[in-house]
């Protein structure tokens, strides 16, 4: 049997027909196949780039340091606060003292000028 350009290829219409169909099943699972794989190696990508990022990251220690230094601050305003009321409760309890022997010395001039006045 000798094949040339010219030779003829009888077949029924309903194989080639299958044919065809099939070709065009094999590029369309092809084309989804390739499809999925470079999606999948997008997303490989992906979460590999976002590790490495957070691997790089600022550790949550240094934002836990700052909150802690924060705080200190705050505390040491509030004892020096604490500081001035004690040193306002020393003053008050002083000056209250005071008042009490002005109150008795008030009292003792009082009665003396009523005892001179009672004497003349």
């Amino acid at each position: 049997m000798k094949v040339s350009e010219n030779t003829s290829v009888a077949m029924p219409i309903k194989n080639m027909i299958g044919i065809v169909v099939a070709v065009a099943m094999g590029i369309f699972a092809y084309t989804e196949l390739t499809s999925r794989l470079t999606s999948l190696e997008t997303s490989r990508e992906l979460f590999s780039s976002d590790l490495l990022k957070k691997s790089e990251q600022v550790p949550t220690d240094q934002e836990q340091f700052m909150l802690l230094e924060h705080m200190a601050s705050q505390i040491e305003e509030l004892e020096n606060e604490m500081q001035g009321m004690r040193n306002n409760t020393v003053n008050l309890n002083r000056a209250m003292k005071d008042i009490e022997d002005m109150k008795a010395t008030i009292e003792n001039m009082k009665d003396k000028i009523r005892n001179n006045g009672s004497h003349q």
